[in-house]
């Protein structure tokens, strides 16, 4: 085995070290290079607007340029290069050039090119990817109503879609499970159809349910496109017999009716009476079982057999006629009802009487005062009277003996 010699060993040991030195050094330039440019992938949908901005940290008056995806140049510096009025310029300054596409279509998706032409030239690259927008759903496979406990496949279908679209199902607001979507690719076109199916044994309580198909996709809002399907379920009718009059008597008008709910609505009706036939005068018309004037012997239980078509359904309902006796009115209520209103009328009098006493006592003891002070003004001339005649005298006149008296002692 043949060893290099020293010299020729230690020019391989200082290339490599140089070699590495470099490729070091060239990394820690590139990260820091003031005039890479910088750019940022982007997403549109198709007929929308995207911005495509390139910038670098640092300026040495060198010109930045955009070109598409075929390398075609699309602005240089301010200056337009392709004729495209769907792309305009955006902003230039020393350090950075931006522009828009307006309208995007599929075909613009791909990588775009900002170079600066320094020495050597440095570039960047930005993706640009484009949404296929789905189109509204359409459910097929309900065209006719369907017998209760029936099955129905319906089945979602939406095109156009990029990437391929989800399909969800709801009833209501309830997420139903359908069958996984079926995605086909579209020939000569970047975009996909979708399409679901969901399977349904329906009841009586899915009739005039709706059932919504929307579409999921990242070009959309959540519940963007959707569509509705009601259904329409055929079940026999549910039958219930209401009364004319919830307290039925004797020689009354009275009537019985045979509602009966079902798609379709009932269309004939069969009253019957259990163990035994409908009284004379009670007269079918059609829903309506009537009774001219009942009669005790009316009692029993009634039957209505409703039928749509589709089945029948059978209602029930037990008559009782109460006496006609039961009309006149309560003779012990009445006098009850006398009783307790003569007392209140009883009582209001009293208190009136009692109030107007109270006022004639007051009055009458008020003009007794009144009466009393005034004779005795009066009879206050015959005090000094000697005898009768001068009491009289002096009762006559009292007013100026008294004043006479009032002299002789000023």
């Amino acid at each position: 085995m043949a060893f290099p010699s020293a010299p020729s060993a230690l020019w391989s040991v200082s290339l490599l070290t140089v070699l590495c030195a470099a490729a070091v050094h060239s990394n820690i330039v590139y990260e820091e290079d003031p005039l890479q440019p910088v750019t940022s992938d982007e997403t549109v949908s198709v007929g929308g607007t995207v911005t495509l901005t390139c910038h670098v940290p640092e300026s040495d008056n060198s010109s930045l340029q955009w070109s598409n995806t075929a390398q075609q140049t699309l602005y240089f510096g301010e200056k337009r290069a392709l004729r495209d009025n769907r792309i305009q310029l955006h902003r230039s300054t020393s350090t950075e050039l931006s522009i828009t596409i307006g309208d995007v279509q599929l075909s613009d998706e791909g990588e775009y090119t900002c170079s600066i032409f320094t020495m050597p030239v440095r570039t960047a690259r930005a993706t640009v990817t484009v949404l296929g927008v789905p189109g509204k759903p359409q459910i097929s496979g309900f065209e006719n109503a369907v017998p209760e406990g029936g099955k129905v496949t319906l089945t979602c279908t939406s095109t156009g879609s990029k990437p391929p679209a989800r399909l969800r199902w709801y009833r209501g607001t309830l997420e139903l499970e359908g069958r996984p979507d079926v995605v086909e690719s579209v020939p000569d076109d970047p975009t996909y159809n979708v399409s679901s199916e969901l399977d349904l044994e329906v009841s009586r309580s899915d009739d005039n349910a709706l059932i919504t198909c929307a579409v999921d996709h990242p070009s959309l809002a959540s519940g963007g496109k959707r569509s509705e399907q009601a259904l329409r379920v055929l079940y026999p009718p549910n039958v219930q017999i209401s009364p004319g009059s919830d307290l039925p008597r004797e020689g009354d008008k009275f009537h019985l009716e045979c509602k009966g709910n079902g798609n379709p609505e009932p269309s004939s009706y069969v009253w019957e009476k259990k163990d035994g036939e409908l009284p004379p005068l009670a007269k079918v018309d059609g829903a309506l079982l009537r009774f001219e004037m009942l009669n005790k012997t009316d009692d029993g239980v009634y039957l209505c057999n409703a039928n749509n078509g589709i089945g029948d359904g059978l209602g029930e309902y037990t008559l009782h006629v109460q006496d006609a006796a039961d009309n006149m009115p309560d003779p012990t209520a009445m006098s009850t009802t006398s009783s307790v209103d003569h007392a209140v009328i009883g009582g209001v009098v009293a208190v009136i009487v009692f109030i107007l006493l109270c006022l004639l006592i007051v009055l009458g003891r008020y003009l007794i005062r009144h009466k009393g002070t005034y004779l005795t003004h009066e009879a206050k001339g015959s005090d000094d009277a000697p005898d009768a005649d001068t009491a009289i005298i002096n009762a006559e006149g009292g007013h100026s003996g008294a004043e006479d008296k009032k002299e002789y002692f000023i």
